[in-house]
């Protein structure tokens, strides 16, 4: 029992970090020291309280690195985020963006949602180093008569893309980078180690500079 109680306490400690793995990253090489000047951030979901958690937290992030950015939902009007719009909507949007000055855009979205089920049965995982089949099995045989722990968690597959505004919008991707989180339960350290995770991220692609 004690086994599978520190199991449990393992698989809490995991889910509730939500820790940010990037999964792939690419960056456009005719962007080689390619430095944003004013960066307009959009988190793009219908949870309002994440969306400004999240583009707060990266705009202070960025400005510690001598970047402007502004948050999105200081920029657009409600209605721009409240309906769908037609692709010449968003070009009009972006000839205003470029003539207030802005030459960036990071946006970040989710791109899609698993459900995994781990089971934490006490032999059948605690034995698992045995070599021998025979052995093996007698350990592990207990999964078909002990009522082990299921549990049902999601993975979250997030993509953060920067933009430059200035260029053809053909050739106007400069990085990309996925994202996995486990099972995010607290919506503040969940948004803080994305950030994070980006952040690193955009440094280690030479994008922005070290934090001053």
């Amino acid at each position: 029992m004690m086994k599978v109680y520190i199991h449990l306490l393992l698989i809490v400690l995991f889910t509730s970090c939500s820790t940010a793995r990037v999964t792939d990253s690419w960056v456009n090489e005719d962007y080689v020291n390619y430095q944003p000047k004013k960066v307009l951030i959009i988190g793009l979901t219908d949870n309002l309280n994440g969306r400004i958690l999240f583009e707060e937290q990266l705009k202070n992030e960025l400005a510690k690195r001598s970047i402007h950015a502004i948050e999105s939902y200081t920029v657009f009007e409600p209605q721009f985020t409240s309906s769908k719009q037609s692709e010449n909507d968003i070009e009009k949007e972006i000839k205003r963006l470029s003539s207030e000055g802005f030459d960036t855009v990071l946006i970040s979205a989710v791109k899609g949602i698993d459900e995994k089920v781990s089971y934490s049965g006490d032999n059948f995982r605690t034995y698992y180093y045995w070599r021998r089949f025979g052995r093996y099995y007698y350990l592990a045989q207990d999964v078909y008569y002990l009522e082990g722990y299921y549990s049902k968690y999601k993975i979250y597959h997030i993509e953060a893309s920067l933009y430059n505004l200035k260029e053809n919008k053909d050739k106007s991707l400069v990085w990309v980078a996925s994202y996995d989180i486990v099972d995010p339960k607290q919506v503040n350290s969940t948004v803080t180690n994305y950030v994070t995770a980006i952040i690193k991220s955009l440094e280690e692609k030479q994008l922005i500079n070290e934090k001053n």
